[in-house]
């Protein structure tokens, strides 16, 4: 191979504390501790569910931003009536939560983790 390969990627989203993060992540989507460094509420720790695996960081309340925009992650999906119906008896998703086909050739529905960071689970129609 003479060019390098994108094989995964791992975010890592930031979170206020990082043990209410992974709490919400197993309890309610799913997820299993892959990793942490800390018990604390500020440390670093990854969760994943099948093939995915999303890293939670520790910011400090000084430096968020009321209003500023979230990171938004785009995860596909292979069953994405399964897990929306999974999900739907969470109490996670926001009122406008619904699983829709799109203009651009996708089904899918979208929500916010605890601290605001956008996950919207997809796949092509």
């Amino acid at each position: 191979m003479n060019t390098g390969y994108l094989k995964e990627i791992h975010p890592v989203l930031p979170v206020k504390s990082v043990v209410k993060a992974v709490d919400f992540y197993v309890e309610k989507l799913g997820f299993k501790l892959a990793f942490t460094d800390t018990t604390s509420d500020n440390g670093y720790a990854g969760v994943s569910r099948d093939n995915i695996e999303i890293h939670l960081q520790w910011h400090d309340e000084k430096e968020w931003v009321e209003g500023l925009d979230r990171p938004m992650l785009r995860i596909y999906v292979e069953n994405i009536t399964k897990l929306y119906e999974e999900y739907k008896t969470k109490d996670i998703f926001h009122e406008r939560t619904a699983l829709k086909e799109k203009i651009w050739g996708t089904k899918e529905f979208a929500f916010y983790d605890l601290y605001g960071n956008g996950l919207t689970f997809y796949r092509d129609l």
